[in-house]
């Protein structure tokens, strides 16, 4: 009898259980990110939190950049519902938290540490003083270049490089013969991709997006200018295709030993002195961004982001997976994993503070101080309504930035530079108009 009783409590425990078992079963976050290389370690290593968490299970939807803007964007705009947690950057954050799209993420437990993420990258998530997203990992930008590629040509890197001799350098180390492109930029058109480093460039040359009446300033003679200076570099110094590359692209021709010079987000230095993924890891120098005939204007200021749909209807276990993501901890478990060189950058003071990766990179302390000084609300040589320094922070930028990238981009292929950009202007000009600018 009282194994009969044991059977019976046993059975009926199951029973009971059974209910929250399936409801547990049942709870998978849908998650859209980003194809770099630290997305792609942390989709490795989520396997980890599912083992803590054995009621969450995750289903990753890994996107090419443009790509990934396209779909979350469209997705959050007509309330889908597709994603439970979206990687987004500083751009949508605010953008979208004013249109009611994100969560709100308050009340983050203690150990999370909020104000242990860097105050710059803090403020670009944040709308009406409340955090709606996460930071992955942050960016400025920075010069890379082949410290032996230099040596040999009998140059050297100035402290603080303008683009004039950027060029200069660039033509003393290409070597086609051997593959060995002397510039690398991104050419692969996009808001986000080529545009993030030309609006930078433009900035540089004295030029801006639009004026103080929010008139397109694109057929300038700062823009023709810049874009001269970067379609006539990348066409004699440049990789064959560069209208195909982007920030990965150009990252494995730089690792691969293909590039003398990269100007590009500064968190391609944990990977390019990572001797595990960089066959150059030993012959990388570092600078600052060049500087052109105006400087003190606004400066780059990148994060990917964890953000949580309002659509959502797992908003506590999404909120579970992003804290984790992004905590001290999971910093710690990368530096376990792939050393700390490769941990996810620009984040959070206690990482620059460790011991640990001050002595495994020898850009951080740079990295920070680019982060912490930079200011992408700065002006731009004329008056400006708008802010941003590699990004116009309006909702309609997304759609005009990608069709002015896909028209720069043929410039590398052939086009005019001066036909580009009257084309550009055109067709932003209706753009705004259709927009009801000014407003």
């Amino acid at each position: 009898m009282a194994m009969r009783r044991i059977a019976i409590a046993f059975a009926a425990a199951i029973v009971a259980a059974w209910p929250m078992a399936t409801l547990h079963a049942q709870s998978t976050l849908t998650i859209a990110t980003v194809n770099n290389g630290d997305m792609v370690v942390m989709q490795r290593l989520s396997a980890r939190f599912e083992q803590q968490h054995p009621a969450i299970r995750l289903r990753w939807v890994v996107l090419e950049e443009n790509v990934l803007r396209q779909r979350v964007t469209t997705d959050i705009a007509t309330r889908a519902g597709q994603f439970d947690i979206m990687t987004i950057g500083n751009y949508e954050v605010p953008i979208w938290a004013r249109q009611g799209w994100l969560s709100a993420l308050e009340n983050l437990p203690a150990e999370y540490d909020v104000n242990d993420i860097l105050a710059p990258v803090r403020a670009g998530i944040s709308h009406e003083n409340k955090l709606y997203a996460l930071p992955f990992y942050a960016e400025s930008a920075m010069t890379y270049y082949r410290t032996d590629l230099l040596q040999r040509a009998g140059v050297t890197m100035p402290a603080e490089p303008t683009y004039a001799q950027i060029r200069e350098i660039a033509e003393k180390v290409t070597d086609k013969a051997n593959q060995v492109y002397g510039l690398c930029l991104r050419g692969k058109p996009g808001w986000g991709e080529n545009m993030g480093f030309l609006t930078p460039l433009v900035t540089a040359f004295g030029g801006q997006w639009f004026d103080a009446q929010w008139r397109p300033r694109i057929d300038t003679p700062q823009w023709r200018s810049a874009i001269g200076w970067y379609t006539d570099a990348m066409r004699q110094f440049g990789p064959p295709g560069a209208t195909s590359n982007g920030f990965n692209e150009n990252l494995a021709l730089m690792a691969g030993g293909r590039c003398g010079i990269w100007i590009d987000a500064t968190v391609a230095a944990g990977l390019l002195f990572d001797p595990k993924q960089s066959q150059v890891a030993d012959r990388i120098g570092f600078a600052p961004m060049p500087t052109g005939e105006f400087t003190g204007g606004p400066t780059w200021l990148w994060s990917w982001n964890l953000a949580i749909p309002a659509t959502s209807r797992q908003q506590d276990a999404a909120r579970t997976f992003i804290t984790w993501a992004t905590s001290k901890e999971y910093v710690r478990m990368v530096a376990q994993e792939n050393g700390w060189v490769a941990v996810p950058p620009g984040t959070r003071q206690s990482t620059y503070d460790s011991q640990e990766y001050q002595q495994a990179a020898p850009f951080a302390g740079f990295v920070q101080r680019a982060i912490m000084s930079a200011n992408p609300n700065a002006q731009t040589r004329e008056p400006r309504p708008y802010t941003g320094a590699q990004f116009v922070a309006i909702p309609e930028y997304q759609g005009i930035g990608t069709q002015v990238g896909q028209t720069i981009a043929s410039t590398l292929t052939g086009a005019p530079v001066e036909q580009a950009l009257r084309s550009a202007q055109s067709a932003t000009d209706r753009a705004m108009r259709q927009a009801g600018y000014p407003k």
